[in-house]
């Protein structure tokens, strides 16, 4: 199969690193990740480069999640001063945002993987079939895997919003 790379990199990106920072919750390190699924699709050139993309994005977030796992047990055990150095325009705001994402980052992990990845992939730009092929399910069940896993993203940002207002 001839792929146009210059394409499908100009077309995939944009979704490939939102999928990634949705994982990774670091914009710089998505953009990374994203480089490095390219690299890998170059050596491989698959069948279904869009699909494969994801599938390969998917994993090596997993990665970077061990990783910082283990990067973050380590770092537990050298605490050192920190420097806070954030200059910001408005405080409030960047406040504010904050504290809508990370309501919204934990309503995520509270989803099973699977529904995770269904949403965020569908997120990215990817059609049923490219879903489907991602999470190895029937084309036909994409939809019905989206709504439920929209249906639980609703219920567990709901319960997150109230566990913040019942602490405050």
């Amino acid at each position: 199969m001839d792929v146009d790379w210059g394409e499908l990199y100009r077309t995939a990106l944009p979704d490939l690193v939102r999928f990634l920072h949705r994982k990774v919750w670091d914009m710089e390190r998505a953009r990374d990740l994203a480089q490095d699924t390219f690299v890998r699709a170059l050596r491989e050139n698959p069948a279904d480069p869009r699909a494969w993309l994801f599938t390969v994005a998917a994993n090596l977030a997993r990665d970077e999640a061990r990783t910082a796992i283990r990067r973050k047990r380590h770092l537990t055990l050298l605490k050192t001063e920190v420097e806070v150095s954030a200059v910001t325009v408005d405080p409030a705001g960047e406040l504010e945002r904050g504290e809508r994402e990370a309501v919204v980052r934990r309503a995520l992990e509270a989803l099973s993987e699977r529904d995770r990845e269904a949403l965020l992939l569908w997120d990215a730009g990817l059609d049923y079939g490219e879903i489907a092929g991602t999470l190895e399910i029937s084309p036909g069940s994409v939809g019905t895997t989206l709504a439920r896993a929209r249906e639980r993203l609703v219920k567990a940002h709901r319960e997150q919003e109230q566990d913040d207002v019942a602490h405050q």
